[in-house]
Protein backbone atom coordinates (compact mmCIF):
# COMPACT_ATOMS: atom_id res chain seq x y z
CA UNK A 1 0.00 0.00 0.00
CA UNK A 2 1.30 3.47 -0.80
CA UNK A 3 0.52 5.97 0.86
CA UNK A 4 1.01 8.93 -1.40
CA UNK A 5 4.88 9.83 -0.06
CA UNK A 6 8.06 8.26 -1.20
CA UNK A 7 9.35 8.95 2.12
CA UNK A 8 6.57 7.89 4.01
CA UNK A 9 6.51 4.33 2.45
CA UNK A 10 9.97 3.91 3.29
CA UNK A 11 9.44 4.93 6.78
CA UNK A 12 6.38 2.60 7.32
CA UNK A 13 8.60 -0.49 5.85
CA UNK A 14 11.03 -0.10 8.09
CA UNK A 15 8.77 -0.12 11.08
CA UNK A 16 6.23 -2.12 9.29
CA UNK A 17 9.32 -4.83 8.63
CA UNK A 18 10.03 -5.20 12.95
CA UNK A 19 8.49 -7.58 14.85
CA UNK A 20 10.26 -6.20 18.03
CA UNK A 21 7.74 -3.06 19.18
CA UNK A 22 10.37 -1.79 21.02
CA UNK A 23 13.04 -1.54 18.06
CA UNK A 24 9.90 0.38 16.48
CA UNK A 25 9.65 2.82 19.65
CA UNK A 26 13.44 3.39 19.39
CA UNK A 27 12.92 4.56 16.17
CA UNK A 28 10.49 6.54 16.89
CA UNK A 29 12.77 8.05 19.56
CA UNK A 30 15.55 8.60 17.00
CA UNK A 31 13.54 10.45 14.74
CA UNK A 32 12.39 12.50 17.47
CA UNK A 33 16.31 13.71 18.21
CA UNK A 34 16.82 14.41 14.39
CA UNK A 35 14.33 17.28 14.73
CA UNK A 36 15.06 20.78 13.84
CA UNK A 37 15.15 23.28 17.12
CA UNK A 38 11.56 24.76 17.09
CA UNK A 39 11.95 28.50 17.08
CA UNK A 40 9.89 29.93 20.61
CA UNK A 41 8.31 32.39 18.63
CA UNK A 42 6.49 29.56 17.01
CA UNK A 43 4.71 28.27 20.16
CA UNK A 44 2.17 29.90 19.32
CA UNK A 45 -1.98 28.49 19.81
CA UNK A 46 -2.63 28.48 16.15
CA UNK A 47 0.04 25.95 15.85
CA UNK A 48 -0.70 24.11 18.30
CA UNK A 49 -2.35 20.90 17.56
CA UNK A 50 -5.81 20.05 19.13
CA UNK A 51 -6.83 17.02 20.57
CA UNK A 52 -3.35 15.98 21.84
CA UNK A 53 -2.60 15.43 25.28
CA UNK A 54 0.91 16.42 25.08
CA UNK A 55 1.66 20.11 23.74
CA UNK A 56 2.20 19.77 20.13
CA UNK A 57 3.30 22.46 17.83
CA UNK A 58 3.31 22.19 14.08
CA UNK A 59 4.07 24.95 11.20
CA UNK A 60 4.23 24.82 7.46
CA UNK A 61 5.58 26.88 5.12
CA UNK A 62 5.72 26.42 1.33
CA UNK A 63 8.64 27.46 -0.67
CA UNK A 64 8.65 27.32 -4.29
CA UNK A 65 5.51 24.88 -4.31
CA UNK A 66 6.75 22.76 -1.77
CA UNK A 67 5.71 21.88 1.73
CA UNK A 68 8.12 22.47 4.73
CA UNK A 69 7.62 21.71 8.36
CA UNK A 70 8.84 22.47 11.68
CA UNK A 71 7.62 21.22 14.99
CA UNK A 72 7.92 20.09 18.41
CA UNK A 73 6.61 18.41 21.43
CA UNK A 74 7.20 18.09 25.41
CA UNK A 75 6.37 14.28 25.19
CA UNK A 76 9.67 12.06 23.19
CA UNK A 77 7.20 9.38 21.74
CA UNK A 78 4.98 12.18 20.66
CA UNK A 79 7.77 14.61 19.34
CA UNK A 80 9.07 10.83 17.26
CA UNK A 81 5.40 10.83 15.86
CA UNK A 82 5.36 14.21 14.93
CA UNK A 83 8.97 13.99 13.65
CA UNK A 84 8.07 10.45 11.35
CA UNK A 85 5.10 13.02 10.08
CA UNK A 86 7.43 15.96 9.16
CA UNK A 87 9.89 13.60 7.39
CA UNK A 88 7.45 11.92 5.59
CA UNK A 89 5.39 14.88 4.44
CA UNK A 90 8.69 17.32 3.41
CA UNK A 91 8.77 18.40 0.16
CA UNK A 92 5.42 17.08 -0.86
CA UNK A 93 2.85 20.02 -2.89
CA UNK A 94 -0.16 20.78 -0.79
CA UNK A 95 -2.58 18.67 -2.57
CA UNK A 96 -0.10 15.77 -1.92
CA UNK A 97 -0.03 16.60 1.72
CA UNK A 98 -3.79 16.45 1.46
CA UNK A 99 -4.22 13.30 -0.55
CA UNK A 100 -2.57 10.95 2.31
CA UNK A 101 -4.36 7.93 3.37
CA UNK A 102 -4.04 8.06 7.18
CA UNK A 103 -4.03 4.17 6.62
CA UNK A 104 -0.61 3.80 6.38
CA UNK A 105 -0.60 4.41 10.06
CA UNK A 106 -1.83 0.44 10.39
CA UNK A 107 1.20 -0.52 8.08
CA UNK A 108 3.58 0.90 10.44
CA UNK A 109 2.75 -1.50 13.95
CA UNK A 110 2.84 1.11 15.63
CA UNK A 111 -0.81 1.53 17.23
CA UNK A 112 -0.42 -1.86 18.65
CA UNK A 113 2.56 -0.34 21.05
CA UNK A 114 0.49 3.40 21.50
CA UNK A 115 -1.91 4.02 23.83
CA UNK A 116 -5.82 5.08 22.54
CA UNK A 117 -5.08 8.82 22.97
CA UNK A 118 -0.90 8.39 21.44
CA UNK A 119 -2.61 6.97 18.33
CA UNK A 120 -5.38 9.81 18.14
CA UNK A 121 -3.09 12.18 18.71
CA UNK A 122 -0.90 10.73 15.74
CA UNK A 123 -4.25 11.15 13.61
CA UNK A 124 -4.56 14.48 14.64
CA UNK A 125 -0.90 15.86 13.97
CA UNK A 126 -1.81 14.71 10.84
CA UNK A 127 -4.77 16.06 9.68
CA UNK A 128 -3.20 19.21 11.35
CA UNK A 129 -0.29 19.04 9.15
CA UNK A 130 -3.08 18.31 6.30
CA UNK A 131 -5.35 21.24 7.28
CA UNK A 132 -2.13 23.71 7.07
CA UNK A 133 -1.04 22.10 3.19
CA UNK A 134 -4.62 22.67 2.26
CA UNK A 135 -4.62 26.65 3.70
CA UNK A 136 -0.80 26.89 2.17
CA UNK A 137 -1.65 25.82 -1.29
CA UNK A 138 -4.79 28.20 -1.62
CA UNK A 139 -7.45 28.09 -4.09
CA UNK A 140 -6.81 26.15 -7.03
CA UNK A 141 -6.17 28.33 -10.24
CA UNK A 142 -8.47 28.31 -12.28
CA UNK A 143 -8.19 27.38 -15.47
CA UNK A 144 -7.54 29.65 -18.51
CA UNK A 145 -10.34 29.61 -20.81
CA UNK A 146 -8.98 28.27 -24.27
CA UNK A 147 -11.87 29.34 -26.56
CA UNK A 148 -10.96 32.98 -27.82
Amino acid sequence: MSSGSAALDRIVERLGGTADPRRRYEYVLWLAKKLSPFPEELRQDNFKVRGCVSQVYVVGSLVDGRLHWLGDSDAAITKGLLALLIEGLEGLTPAEAAAIDPGFIAATGLQASLTPSRANGFLNILRTMQAQALQLGGPAEPAAPTDF
